[in-house]
């Protein structure tokens, strides 16, 4: 059973997914979680507190939801597609808001670093992937697999909710595994 402060980080994400950084507020974070009024505040007290536990929280999330494995380049793109499907799907909401926190926070150097970091983060672990697939020179093959993945999100969450985006990826992991 979630805390109530949990209810709240879960809100706060839900919140920015659906309306943006501007809809953020302590008031409709208590609205949208059923909490008491000044509940989010008692955790949170200014509107930079809160975005930094959004933040954080979402890093959290993220990690709890596990890498997929990789040895070989069939499972890579398994795993990939799998991951575009929960990102795009049930955590959809969770994607729009962070997409909304990049581009808010892209000029505030202290907020977006924790941001930035969980995206350094993301990058050695898809090249542990890349790694393990036996893709050859990982880092530039993951950076192309995380720009891939993120136009692909872009594009189901704007454009085409029913793309189907596993050619785009396994096209994408032959045309690295051939650079070998």
């Amino acid at each position: 059973m979630p805390t109530t402060k949990e209810r709240a980080l879960d809100a706060a994400v839900e919140l920015l997914g659906a309306e943006g950084v501007r809809a953020l507020s302590h008031a409709r974070v208590d609205a949208r979680a059923g909490l008491p009024a000044g509940s989010t505040s008692n955790w949170f007290r200014t509107r930079r507190a809160l975005l930094a536990g959004i933040v954080d929280w979402m890093a959290e999330l993220e990690r709890a939801d596990g890498p997929p494995v990789a040895p070989d380049p069939d499972a890579l793109a398994d795993g990939l597609c799998a991951m575009l499907e929960l990102q795009t799907g049930p955590f959809a909401a969770r994607t729009r808001a962070r997409y909304a926190l990049f581009l808010e926070l892209a000029s505030d150097t202290e907020l977006g670093a924790p941001l930035r970091h969980q995206r350094h983060e993301f990058e050695r672990w898809t090249e542990q992937l890349v790694t393990a697939a036996g893709i050859p020179d990982p880092v530039p093959a993951a950076r192309a697999l995380m720009a891939l993945g993120d136009g692909l999100m872009l594009h189901r969450l704007t454009v085409d909710p029913t793309l189907d985006m596993r050619p785009a990826v396994e096209r994408t992991v032959r045309a690295l595994m051939a650079t070998a």
